[in-house]
């Protein structure tokens, strides 16, 4: 019998694939099936050929079988089947397949066999395969969409940190056996925070949705793009070099450039800061490769913004950073830890003149303890206060200096002054007047005894707040005073406004002042200004005799530094 396309019944959702000889028993079946109720569309094959043919060109419900046909039996059906959708369901109907052959059929992935003297057992059957095989498919596409999941961004569709992070590893370990290269760009939006703060988050998320999909028009077909969290992306460029790898990463730069966000008739301007970094076989791990192109990134930013650059290591400004990414883990650790790991010294000051003489004036300064080693604050805080950490730095500071002074036998009395150091994060720190209160009830200290230094830089860097936050604590009794007075351009116009006890002169003019006219005058006028404003003078870097007798001449009225005092080890204080 010739292929036969048999017209289709009134309702055609259900389709019938026939691989029957017999023209007069598949008209016989379909009108069984018709007069039980089920109505489909069909196609009748007789051969294999045509068997795959209708399988490959359309999509069927369910395959229904002679067993024995021309050259070929309802294994071969079976077969074609199971290559084609492994989920379609087949039914064996024939009158010449005997027991054994029919348990065989049915371990070989047939759903039943029915003899064709009894039809009337077809259509439950049917009916029943129907619905195990839309649970099959539903189970199917619930294990597809939670693999998806799994292995994707779920609000940009793009693949997720954790399988790029997986390909990457793979990309390195094969490089070491190809000696092929590719290269990492790691991309960060550069003002997508100021649109989650004016609009929402549902706007930054539809910003994302959108330049993602932008993105990935520029984004060849064999890379590997991916949300890494946030507003950060990353690319893989297989078999890329840098070359052809910057104008990829230049068109993105551009792509987002030119693009505007609106939302709400708000217009957005958005750019993008991406680094580069080469892997090869010298590669290490996948967490080398993207820390290297994340300082790329880092270092774009810190150059404009909008703009490309790749990781080298030479790069002073890649290594400074580098740097300071390294001390941000270990400052992360050292906060969390039980054990202290921050240590204090103090450097003791010198009264120059007999009005200051009688108490007892001391600056404390933080250490960190660091596989075994005593790290000094140039090469942590740097790091500190790129990262945010200052101002948990800078309560940490403040606790051992106020167990210190409780547990050691430094007075409180006769005017004695312990200088402590705040960085100005810590002015921001809405929260940090209520702890220097707390902790000076808890450690019964005195607030007169008590002075913190703030540089002038970061005085006036946003004056009304700073004055805000020594007005407090000055009402309290604790004392204020501005470090390194005289390093920026307007130093003299400020001094009014700022409430402060004590002025700390910058010790680039104090080191410099005996051969230098200018530092030397600097010096003076700085000494005069704060005397006729009601404070009191200190001069830092004083390194020899020569420095002292010449700033006791001046009538500054402390001295501090290598040629007064060096930095002494406080007794290790249990927080």
């Amino acid at each position: 019998m010739s292929e036969t396309m048999l017209k289709a019944v009134t309702n055609p959702s259900l389709r019938i694939l026939l691989v029957e000889d017999s023209e007069d028993d598949a008209v016989l079946l379909m009108r069984a099936l018709r007069i039980g109720g089920l109505e489909a569309e069909y196609r009748v094959v007789d051969s294999e050929a045509s068997i795959q043919e209708a399988l490959q060109e359309s999509i069927w419900d369910i395959v229904i079988t002679d067993h024995v046909l021309p050259g070929f039996t309802s294994f071969s059906v079976l077969q074609l089947a199971r290559q084609a959708c492994p989920d379609l369901p087949v039914i064996i109907v024939s009158g010449l397949i005997g027991e054994e052959e029919a348990v065989r059929a049915m371990k070989g992935g047939a759903q039943d066999y029915i003899m064709k003297g009894n039809t009337a057992r077809l259509i439950p059957a049917i009916q029943r395969e129907l619905q195990e095989a839309q649970v099959r498919r539903e189970k199917h596409s619930a294990e597809s969409t939670l693999e998806h999941l799994a292995y994707h961004d779920s609000l940009t569709g793009l693949v997720n940190r954790r399988e790029f992070e997986r390909r990457l590893s793979l990309t390195i370990d094969e490089t070491r056996n190809t000696g092929e290269n590719h290269i990492l760009l790691f991309l960060d939006l550069d003002q997508f925070k100021v649109v989650n703060d004016t609009c929402g988050h549902f706007a930054g998320d539809e910003l994302l949705k959108q330049l993602s999909a932008r993105m990935k028009r520029i984004v060849r077909v064999d890379d590997i793009f991916a949300r890494l969290g946030g507003d950060e992306f990353g690319i893989l460029l297989r078999g890329c070099d840098v070359f052809h790898a910057r104008e990829i990463a230049e068109k993105l730069c551009e792509e987002v450039r030119e693009y505007r966000f609106i939302w709400e008739k708000k217009i957005f301007s958005i750019s993008l800061s991406i680094g580069m970094a080469q892997i090869s076989p010298q590669t290490r791990s996948s967490g080398e490769a993207l820390s290297q192109a994340d300082l790329a990134c880092y270092t774009a930013k810190d150059r404009g913004r909008d703009n490309v650059q790749l990781f080298q290591a030479s790069d002073q400004d890649m290594r400074r950073r580098q740097s300071d990414m390294d001390w941000f883990g270990r400052l992360q650790e050292a906060l969390r830890s039980d054990v202290n790991h921050f240590v204090l010294y103090y450097q003791q000051m010198q009264a120059l003149s007999g009005s200051s003489s009688g108490s007892f004036h001391t600056e404390f300064l933080v250490r960190l303890k660091y596989d075994g080693d005593l790290v000094p604050p140039g090469a942590f805080i740097p790091g500190a206060e790129r990262f945010g950490l200052m101002p948990r730095i800078d309560r940490r500071v403040i606790e051992l200096a106020f167990g210190a002074v409780r547990a050691s036998n430094f007075s409180q009395e006769n005017g004695n002054t312990y200088f402590i150091n705040l960085s100005g994060s810590s002015l921001s720190d809405a929260g940090l007047y209520r702890y220097i209160r707390d902790k000076a009830l808890e450690y019964g200290i005195m607030p007169s005894s008590i002075c913190f230094e703030i540089t002038e830089t970061t005085a006036i860097s946003n004056l009304n707040e700073t004055i805000g936050f020594i007005d407090k604590l000055r009402a309290d009794g604790f004392k204020f005073a501005l470090d390194d007075f005289g390093s920026g351009m307007s130093s003299f116009s400020y001094l009014k406004a700022l409430p402060i006890d004590y002025l700390k002169i910058d010790g680039g003019f104090v080191r410099n002042m005996l051969e230098d006219p200018v530092d030397h005058g600097i010096v003076d006028a700085c000494n005069r200004i704060a005397h006729a404003a009601g404070l009191q003078t200190i001069a830092e870097f004083v390194e020899n005799d020569a420095i002292k007798d010449a700033l006791t001449d001046l009538g500054i009225d402390y001295a501090q530094g290598y040629g007064i005092r060096k930095p002494m080890p406080l007794p290790l204080v249990e927080r």
